[in-house]
């Protein structure tokens, strides 16, 4: 499964982003090991931040994304793409990494 999960720095000890669209940067896992940093060229602009993110992780293949919010637009872009979406608040990526899968 590969995952990407929204965060405010590319270390895995960053915060899980609290916005989806606008996330600093997207880290993409498979097997819980990063294979990419994405930094979000999205994050500053104007509307339909979160059509563009889903359209940029579908185009990565992700299956799953994980951010502290998703907006209206975003959620129904990610399920037009088939792509499953989780809230987690207040944890960091490693904490997400070790808690998928139990």
């Amino acid at each position: 499964m590969k995952i990407a999960i929204a965060a405010d720095k590319k270390e895995l000890d960053a915060q899980i982003s609290e916005v989806g669209g606008r996330a600093a940067f997207y880290l993409i896992f498979e097997n819980k090991e990063l294979k990419k940093e994405i930094k979000n060229p999205f994050r500053i602009g104007g509307g339909g931040v979160g059509f563009s993110v889903a359209a940029m992780l579908a185009d990565e293949k992700v299956d799953l994304v994980i951010s502290g919010h998703f907006g209206d637009n975003m959620i129904g872009a990610l399920e037009e793409k088939n792509i499953k979406y989780q809230v987690v608040t207040g944890k960091t990526v490693a904490e997400v990494l070790k808690d998928i899968g139990k």
